[in-house]
């Protein structure tokens, strides 16, 4: 089950109280107080870890708390302190505080560790309260309380590619050929309920994450469909993926639009990223039209085509490619870094799409 959001409660340990004792040994006169100190304790840590990847484990755990500080001893012996409690989360997760909505940490790489709650002081035992007007203290200090926060935690996945497109486009058949993702696939409409990320593979040394979230629809910045609660796994991504379905009863420039709107109304950082469009299924549309659509498709954009040929499956189809796209980033980021056609289903044009988001999502790191 994936969980994205969870609203949690943790405190962190009690302090142990103070002890009261007297030294009483064979021989030894009026020994006096020798009462220990409690054990601090246990403090709340965050760490973020990679090989978790939801919340979910969260679920059933509404409080979550941190071990208290044993009780002094005599002999002036301290008492345990309380075990610290690490609460492990997914890289991408934010912790919030609830009433404020502040974030109050970020995880984002593997093994990062923040403190977040000290543990409850131990309380000082009667030997600290001895003095020449008081030889026989029968005081100790009890533990501090611990510390309670309510928090929320929102998983925000982190990815290099983002695909975004209306239902049934081919996202989670792309993600599946590309990556090692393994996504729910059929052939009905429906939409992916839940985020996947794949791992995709450049050569022996090289890759880069692609997040394959749940298709968009009109409306979606407001909560329509899966709206907000999905939109926001692309938040973290730089460069976003358009998938146009060229078969789709939806008009071309309708789709683009609409999906264009829907991200930049979300996030204006989002509004303003790179971003590249695959106009996908090209398998399925009449080849005699299918260069007079991508044709009419990237001049509706304000573009041209890098070339033109007739469509042959046989051969790679031309692409339109930003003329000034190059390593200084100084293309132009109202328009798409590239347009290609592909076809997952009989793996048409994958590699070429493949190397071009990697050179995108390289010079996006640089």
């Amino acid at each position: 089950m994936f969980t994205d959001s969870v609203e949690l409660t943790v405190s962190s340990g009690k302090g142990g109280q103070g002890c009261v004792a007297f030294r009483r040994e064979k021989f030894v006169l009026n020994g006096g107080p020798n009462g220990g100190d409690g054990g601090k304790g246990g403090d709340i840590w965050f760490k973020c870890d990679n090989n978790t990847h939801t919340l979910s484990h969260f679920q059933r755990k509404m409080h979550i708390k941190a071990d208290g500080g044993r009780q002094g001893e005599g002999s002036n012996c301290t008492g345990k302190s309380g075990a610290k409690k690490v609460v492990i989360v997914p890289p991408g997760t934010q912790i919030v505080d609830s009433e404020s909505g502040e974030v109050l940490f970020d995880m984002l790489k593997h093994g990062q560790e923040e403190k977040f709650l000290e543990g409850g002081k131990g309380g000082l035992g009667n030997t600290h309260f001895k003095s020449p007007t008081n030889q026989r203290p029968t005081y100790a200090q009890p533990g501090e309380k611990g510390q309670t926060r309510d928090i929320k935690l929102d998983l925000k996945l982190i990815a290099d590619v983002g695909l975004v497109g209306f239902p049934n486009v081919g996202k989670s058949t792309l993600i599946s050929t590309v990556s090692n993702a393994r996504p729910e696939i059929a052939n009905y409409e429906f939409t992916t309920l839940t985020p996947k990320l794949g791992q995709v593979n450049i050569g022996d040394y090289e890759s880069f994450v692609m997040a394959d979230i749940p298709g968009i629809i009109g409306g979606a910045h407001e909560g329509k469909g899966l709206g907000i609660k999905f939109l926001r796994h692309i938040e973290r991504t730089k460069t976003l993926l358009f998938m146009i379905d060229l078969a789709s009863y939806r008009d071309l420039k309708e789709q683009i639009e609409t999906l264009k709107n829907e991200v930049a109304s979300f996030s204006d950082k989002l509004g303003i990223s790179r971003y590249a469009i695959a106009l996908t299924r090209i398998d399925i549309v009449d080849p005699n039209e299918l260069n007079e659509k991508i044709d009419s498709f990237i001049e509706m954009l304000g573009l041209s085509p890098t070339q033109k040929s007739e469509f042959d499956f046989d051969t790679e189809l031309p692409y339109f490619i930003q003329e000034s796209a190059d390593e200084t980033l100084g293309y132009n980021v109202e328009k798409p870094y590239f347009i290609v056609p592909i076809s997952s289903a009989i793996n048409k044009n994958i590699e070429p799409l493949k190397y071009s988001l990697f050179n995108l999502v390289h010079q996006s790191r640089k």
